[in-house]
């Protein structure tokens, strides 16, 4: 699902107005990226749990040339999926 999809599902579920949707859309992930940014966990009851997680540096190869390069240290978003999310996907 894309944004408008999104967006268009949350006015139709909730009567509000696809302007007061995109607003309501926009401001939740506003709010989740704040947190994660952060450093911080996003609960969602029923769905799952967004947090960081932190990937060490270490050395990769071009496979191209076969040359040795140095991957910086990084972050990123990990999520793990609630049982109530898991059981609804493998009924």
């Amino acid at each position: 699902m894309k944004k408008v999809e999104i967006v268009e599902a949350i006015a139709e579920k909730t009567g509000l107005t696809k302007a007061d949707a995109t607003r309501a859309y926009d401001a939740i992930f506003e709010i989740f990226s704040d947190e994660l940014v952060r450093g911080g966990k996003v609960s969602v009851a029923g769905f799952g749990t967004f947090s960081v997680g932190e990937r060490a540096a270490r050395e990769g190869r071009n496979p191209q040339t076969g040359e040795t390069l140095k991957i910086a240290a990084s972050k990123s978003v990990k999520f793990k999926a609630s049982s109530a999310l898991k059981d609804a996907l493998n009924k």
